[in-house]
């Protein structure tokens, strides 16, 4: 029986995100030496790709890379939280991404102020989540 090399697998894994994330910094527009950060970073796209959105895609699929390692390398097994429903790491993974967004929704159309303060109450949300669920 082989022994997985854990440190290799997750030395790779970050070496491909940190790869992907040099990327999208290069792809930064630049107008006279000044990064130009929320511009589009592809002209002409179907999608408005400027640095922050494409940053938010490089965290989800981050997130998803590092929980696919800790499922394989850790096992678990589910457990029922306040919700009385089995949840793992992935389930309350699912329920923090579609909370979170559900969050930065109310934030921006009820105008409560900078989005900042959106994104500490969603890491509040996902500490409750995560522990509770």
């Amino acid at each position: 029986m082989t022994r997985t090399n854990w440190t290799r697998i997750n030395l790779i894994a970050a070496a491909v995100m940190l790869a992907i994330l040099a990327a999208l910094f290069l792809a930064v527009p630049k107008e006279n030496g000044a990064w130009l950060w929320t511009e589009q970073m592809v002209q002409g796209g179907w999608m408005a790709w400027s640095f922050p959105v494409a940053l938010f895609f490089w965290c989800i699929a981050g997130l998803l890379a590092l929980f696919t390692i800790l499922a394989l390398r850790y096992p678990e097994t589910p457990r029922v939280g306040i919700l009385g429903i089995e949840t793992t790491r992935g389930d309350r993974l699912f329920i923090t991404l579609l909370g979170s967004a559900f969050i930065n929704l109310a934030w921006l159309g009820l105008e409560f102020g900078a989005q900042p303060w959106a994104l500490a109450l969603c890491l509040v949300y996902a500490v409750i989540v995560f522990r509770w669920v």
